[in-house]
């Protein structure tokens, strides 16, 4: 998720307003500690947020768990 957020140039700060979690979460996610769970909407928008398609959203949930 890190290398997401960070191809389209954004802060953590930046996804959690963005997203409405916690700062914290997103770290989570960079970190590779925990996975976005959300309803289709929600992964909508974290696929706008990081601008990126559901397969990317999908390898990078494949990676967490490796």
């Amino acid at each position: 998720m890190k290398d997401l957020r960070q191809r389209v140039g954004k802060r953590p700060e930046e996804i959690a307003v963005e997203m409405g979690v916690a700062v914290s979460t997103v770290h989570n996610w960079d970190q590779l500690r925990s996975v976005p769970r959300m309803t289709a909407a929600g992964f909508k928008k974290l696929m706008t947020a990081y601008e990126c398609t559901l397969d990317e959203l999908i390898e990078a949930e494949r990676l967490a768990k490796k």
